[in-house]
């Protein structure tokens, strides 16, 4: 069996080819033959470009076959790459690309003014047209260790970080993946998230390309066109994070159902047992939440399509352990009790680039989040160790409140944040979203969470906002509301 994901790749697609399957429907009808051999010549690109073993390759392009075609050339090439945000200031991406030592970098034709400056001329650039090739090149001594993709997070300094992930990482996920759904040459995946977030590329790409699955390519997610793709392209799953199907709900037609639709994912966010049942009732499919990190390459556990369980992140992937610590004695929580979630095995990244932080220790990835498995091995998050409000001494997870105040008939979403407190240290803010013609009373609000919880759980201040603010994969944005708590 191949050793690097490019290889596993390329013999898939061989075989996907030969039985004549379409790699992707809209925006253009593409073949597996054709995008292999999109791949192919730009791997060939590359490589007359000296892009050799381990070079850091950044790709800022939109969602296209070519720009997809060009990542994994790349990546056959031999290629570390990258996807960016398209979106990124100069300044920025030279920053990033300092800090990983990053030296080629290929942009779609329509954006590459932008990045002509004085700033990023240590990065040699080329448009995507540019880099075709004539032929094929393959690195075939690629292997697990080879380093294959970058990703960027940024901790709370805000200072870029690279996640460095092996192509033993990248088989690790997907096959776990694989095996978890029964993705199959049958699906069809809605593809609305963007290419520079981990489920991207690893969940949406490289999984329905290795099962011979076909992709809806959305370049945007906006409410309209995904329904629309949804009522007449017959997809068979779509993933997104929580607030873009909260996003969609206004927009679906009451009763409204889509015969092709087998289920629904959704991971990358925490989402309340109340919005759960709203999608599911609204979509008519189960939604199936997983739970992962860039730092394990995507994804670690996941619901079973057949057997989700709602209000957990699913049981543990195929060739991953996972285990609940208790984050001070780094003792193993008891059976049943609660712990700080740790990961372990293959999709491990192999380490920042550019931080001296390095959440592995001893093989572990400390993952921050705290969890509890049920008797059945479906892990359910209970609350994150730095979220944790501190009041008064006792300890209040965020998440306990979320739960209770998504039930109320007036919430369509919320979320809840400490506040600094002269006398208690902290105490829980609560911003929320109400439904259309609701108007907000916070009398009634704290009174419907003082009839579930301790009164130290109840806000001290609810808020009402038109929206909850996101970051650029659709993720409340904590930090943008405890801003707004000294404002």
């Amino acid at each position: 069996m191949a050793e690097s994901i490019s290889a596993r790749l390329r013999e898939a697609m061989t075989r996907h080819a030969s039985a004549g399957l379409t790699a992707i429907i809209t925006p253009e009808s593409v073949s597996y033959t054709d995008l292999q051999t999109r791949i192919d010549s730009f791997a060939a690109g590359f490589h007359a470009w000296d892009v050799r073993r381990g070079t850091m390759v950044g790709v800022i392009a939109s969602k296209t076959v070519d720009a997809i075609a060009a990542y994994f050339g790349a990546m056959q090439a031999g290629a570390c790459v990258c996807f960016l945000e398209p979106g990124l200031a100069p300044d920025i991406l030279a920053e990033q690309a300092e800090v990983v030592g990053m030296r080629h970098l290929v942009v779609d034709e329509t954006l590459i003014a932008r990045f002509h400056v004085s700033i990023l001329t240590r990065l040699a650039t080329k448009s995507l047209s540019d880099l075709k090739g004539e032929g094929a090149f393959v690195d075939e001594a690629l292997g697990p260790q080879d380093n294959a993709m970058l990703l960027f997070t940024s901790g709370s300094t805000g200072r870029p970080k690279g996640v460095l992930l092996r192509h033993g990482a990248l088989i690790c996920n997907a096959e776990g993946v694989v095996q978890h759904t029964g993705t199959a040459p049958d699906d069809r995946l809605l593809h609305v998230m963007p290419l520079y977030h981990t489920n991207g590329v690893n969940n949406q790409l490289i999984v329905p390309f290795l099962a011979g699955a076909s992709l809806i390519l959305l370049d945007r997610f906006k409410p309209e066109p995904a329904i629309e793709h949804l009522r007449n392209d017959r997809p068979t799953y779509m993933t997104g994070v929580p607030t873009i199907y909260a996003r969609m709900l206004p927009h679906l037609v009451p009763g409204e159902r889509f015969p092709s639709l087998k289920f629904l994912r959704c991971g990358s966010a925490p989402i309340t047992p109340a919005l759960h049942e709203q999608i599911e009732a609204a979509f008519g499919v189960p939604l199936v939440v997983s739970y992962g990190l860039s730092e394990a390459t995507c994804t670690s556990t996941m619901n079973p399509p057949e057997r989700r369980k709602i209000g957990t992140i699913g049981t543990v992937l195929a060739g991953q352990t996972v285990s609940l610590f208790d984050p001070v004695t780094n003792a193993l929580a008891p059976e049943g009790g609660e712990g700080e979630i740790r990961i372990t095995g293959p999709a491990l990244m192999a380490g920042y680039l550019g931080s001296a932080e390095q959440p592995i220790v001893d093989g572990w990835l400390h993952t921050g989040d705290l969890g509890r498995f049920d008797e059945d091995g479906f892990l359910a998050i209970t609350g994150r160790i730095k979220d944790v409000i501190i009041r008064g001494g006792e300890n209040i997870s965020p998440a306990l409140i979320e739960r209770q105040l998504a039930t109320h008939p007036a919430v369509r979403d919320c979320c809840v944040v400490g506040a600094s407190d002269p006398d208690l240290g902290e105490v829980p803010i609560a911003f929320v979203v109400l439904h259309e013609g609701k108007s907000l009373n916070e009398v009634d609000l704290k009174n419907f969470i003082r009839g579930a919880l301790a009164r130290i759980y109840v806000p001290t201040e609810i808020r009402s906002l038109a929206v909850l603010p996101t970051n650029g994969v659709g993720k409340t944005d904590r930090k943008a509301l405890k801003a707004l708590v000294s404002t």
